[in-house]
């Protein structure tokens, strides 16, 4: 008896532990898990887990690594880029993965008629204008993909590029043809989630609160340590924090910074952030909202804000001020920024342009904390204390986190938080997405053609120091005309419980993790 009460102990023990569900607790829901068709970190985490890239980062690192992708090589011109597939790979449905299905997906992201890309209908794939410039009608680089063999894809460019880095951004995964086809636009919407080949399936959406995954013991890689894993979206850090302290969530990023020493000091708990984060947090100005369209007004602004001492206040001690729209990190002879604190020259520029008593505006921020931004409105009320300082009255709004990175490139923010946490190790991914093609329009109401052209060279450009002085003259470009403000770089507090191994924070950010060799001992 003794015996056999040892052995159902001991399996009750086993089946315990191989049946625990990691809890990750984000800032909030996902917007969409049609991964090119979001553009934010709580979408792009938990698509990520579901659909997978053609290649990947090495955990912890920005190094290439094959993923649904085991070989590429261009031509010598660099403007033809040929991928070997992964064979033996299924999506979740049973739809092989093949170059059929890599073509479906690329062509619905690129090609405006596409049948399923329905654009007609929301669905819009911002990401693929950010990275490779747009469909292939409106600029875009990506000429066409030519199925070459049943596991062999060509693509094809309209100028050289540096195209696996691109295409290992986390936005760019494969979904299943037969789903997308199926569902429509509702794919990747609360009802239908989706579905891919990667090492966790999804299985529920309960809007505004959580995303549950299995894990997929058919998956080619590395099987899942754990049985599911569920994300929760808890909307303040502090809750987050309390919530890892009472164990009913394993993991917590983008905590405060504050809490450094509160997760120090608790022996349950382990500090998992990274050793160094590729981002940057910024303070838009639309110049689509008058009198922002004036450069004089746009220097008040950046002379009056104290960038220094929003980041001492804020991110303790974790933070640094930026120097331009991209991180430290990317070293190069690049001129600073060249707004110095000083409200009495705000004062002097505003009375100059015609606005000695000042004026009226809004300033928009982010209704969820950000890799750039952990206290989005603290610091929002912090700059409009500043800008009421020089005679600036900012109304202080925020919405739906969804619906503000659908508003923010219209024009409808006359100044807005937001920010970047890079897609790949590159000057191009930060300068390129904020002012490339018709993102200056969109985002600043800047139209800048200069700096277009000289992003498109640099993208060509083989050699590192034309590269490099092509940036230095891009960011030279941004502050003259002080078109947005670059605020501040961070490297955010991720904490787990301590019983939780095998989590490596990425540089890129929360979004670009794997979680299937995480283990809960």
């Amino acid at each position: 008896m003794r015996r056999m009460l040892l052995a159902l102990a001991l399996l009750l023990a086993f089946g315990l532990a191989a049946g625990q569900t990691l809890i990750y607790g984000v800032s909030g829901q996902p917007s969409s898990l049609d991964s090119v068709d979001s553009q934010d970190g709580n979408s792009l985490v938990v698509s990520a887990q579901v659909t997978e890239r053609l290649l990947d980062f090495d955990p912890g690192t920005t190094d290439l690594v094959p993923a649904l992708a085991t070989a590429w090589s261009s031509n010598e011109a660099g403007d033809v880029w040929t991928f070997e597939l992964r064979q033996g790979v299924t999506f979740h449905d049973g739809t092989p993965f093949d170059a059929e299905a890599v073509k479906f997906n690329v062509d619905r992201w690129n090609l405006v008629d596409h049948p399923y890309s329905f654009r007609n209908e929301g669905k819009n794939y911002v990401p693929w204008g950010w990275v490779l410039g747009g469909p292939r009608d409106e600029g875009g680089i990506v000429d066409e993909l030519v199925i070459t063999g049943p596991f062999t894809v060509e693509f094809r460019l309209t100028q050289p590029a540096f195209l696996p880095t691109m295409l290992a951004a986390v936005y760019f995964q494969f979904d299943s043809p037969a789903a997308v086809m199926l569902h429509g636009a509702d794919y990747g919407t609360p009802g239908v989630g989706s579905v891919g080949t990667g090492p966790f399936t999804f299985v529920e959406w309960i809007e505004g609160q959580q995303v549950e995954l299995a894990a997929n013991p058919n998956y080619w890689g590395d099987v899942p340590k754990v049985d599911g894993v569920v994300f929760r979206a808890i909307s303040e850090p502090t809750a987050r924090l309390a919530e890892l302290q009472a164990g009913s969530i394993d993991i917590a990023v983008l905590l405060s910074a504050d809490d450094v020493q509160t997760v120090a000091n608790d022996p349950n708990l382990k500090d998992a952030s990274a050793s160094v984060e590729l981002n940057v947090g910024y303070l838009a100005m639309h110049q689509a909202n008058p009198p922002l369209d004036n450069l004089l007004v746009r220097q008040a602004i950046a002379h009056a804000i104290d960038r220094d001492a929003i980041v001492e206040a804020f991110f303790a001690g974790r933070g640094t001020t930026a120097s331009y729209h991209m991180p430290p990190a990317f070293a190069g002879d690049y001129p600073v920024w060249p707004y110095d604190y000083d409200p009495e020259r705000a004062r002097e520029l505003l009375a100059e342009a015609g606005y000695p008593d000042g004026f009226t505006t809004e300033l928009w921020y982010m209704p969820v904390s950000r890799p750039y931004y952990p206290a989005p409105q603290p610091i929002a009320e912090t700059m409009a204390s500043y800008l009421a300082d020089v005679g600036i009255q900012a109304q202080l709004l925020t919405e739906d986190w969804t619906t503000y990175l659908s508003d923010y490139n219209t024009g409808k923010f006359p100044m807005y938080m937001l920010g970047w946490n890079a897609d790949y190790a590159d000057p191009d991914n930060f300068l390129n997405t904020f002012f490339g093609g018709t993102s200056g329009i969109d985002q600043l109401g800047w139209d800048a053609p200069d700096v277009v052209e000289a992003l498109n060279q640099a993208r060509q450009a083989p050699d590192p120091a034309e590269r490099e002085r092509l940036y230095a003259e891009i960011i030279g470009a941004v502050a003259d005309e002080a078109a947005s403000i670059p605020m501040a770089h961070n490297v955010n507090l991720t904490a787990t419980r301590a019983n939780i191994d095998g989590f490596i924070m990425s540089p890129l950010g929360y979004s670009s993790v794997s979680l299937n060799n995480v283990t809960k001992d």
